[in-house]
C-alpha cells in the first residue's frame, strides 16, 4: 500500500525531525567520542613539524592575541557577525519575496 501526497508527513512535522536530527548529531559525539577536541591549526601544525623537522614558515602573523581566551573571543565573534550577516541577507530575500508576492496579488485584484 503506498502512502498519497495527502498522507505526507505536515512540514512542520518535517522541521521538526529535522531539528532533533540536528541536535542528536551535535550532542552524540560530545556523548560517544573519546578525545580531545582541538582546532585544526594545532593539528595541522604538529603534522608539518612530523614531516619536516626543520620547517620554517615563510609568514608571521601581524597580530597575536594576548591570551588564548581572546583569540576564541575573537574567533566567536567573527563566527557571530558572519551568522548575523547571513540572516540579515536570508530574511532581506524572503521579505522582497514576500512584498513582491504581496503587489503581484494586489496588481490582480485591481485588474
Amino acid at each position: 500500500m503506498s502512502k498519497s501526497a495527502s498522507q505526507a508527513p505536515s512540514p512542520k512535522f518535517q522541521n521538526w525531525l529535522l531539528a532533533i536530527a540536528v541536535m542528536l548529531l551535535t550532542v552524540l559525539p560530545l556523548i560517544f567520542v573519546r578525545g580531545e577536541y582541538r582546532g585544526s591549526d594545532d593539528q595541522g601544525e604538529k603534522a608539518i613539524t612530523e614531516l619536516h623537522p626543520d620547517y620554517e614558515p615563510w609568514f608571521q602573523p601581524f597580530f597575536e592575541p594576548v591570551s588564548g581566551e581572546i583569540e576564541s573571543l575573537l574567533f566567536a565573534s567573527q563566527a557571530a557577525l558572519g551568522a548575523g550577516v547571513i540572516g540579515y541577507v536570508i530574511g532581506l530575500y524572503k521579505g522582497c519575496t514576500h512584498q513582491q508576492a504581496q503587489s503581484k496579488q494586489s496588481d490582480s485584484r485591481l485588474e
